[in-house]
């Protein structure tokens, strides 16, 4: 975990991939397994615990689906679980993994993109 003066923030990289990505069919994007390599993160960005949720004291998780693109880049990104709407962290969820850079998943030595999960947890300490 990462500590920001009374905040911490976790961003979780979850093993679990669906294979959707951007622009094409569910069926036809490689799902990871014994010939699919996992993507691996590069950068990780922190979200913003806003000053209202602070003040609100709200905690707990945010859960993501993340298209993986095969440049590394994140496409496509869908709340799954959502913490909070209202005072903003779930879109600033968003907005920090859209910022997040991969080594993109594999599949025959070829990049190839990949749909994971992926947790923000926010934590007041």
């Amino acid at each position: 975990m990462r500590f920001m003066s009374t905040v911490t923030l976790a961003g979780v990289l979850l093993l679990s991939f669906l294979g959707v990505a951007r622009a094409q069919e569910p069926s036809s994007v490689p799902r990871p397994g014994k010939d699919v390599t996992a993507p691996k993160i590069e950068k990780e960005v922190k979200p913003v615990y806003t000053e209202s949720a602070k003040k609100e004291r709200i905690q707990g998780l945010v859960g993501m689906d993340v298209v993986v693109l095969a440049d590394g880049s994140v496409g496509d990104v869908t709340v799954t679980r959502s913490l909070d709407k209202e005072h903003g962290l779930d879109d600033e969820s968003v907005k920090a993994v859209k910022q997040w850079r991969f080594v993109p998943g594999k599949k025959d030595g070829k990049a190839v993109p990949v749909l994971v999960e992926i947790e923000m947890a926010f934590t007041l300490k």
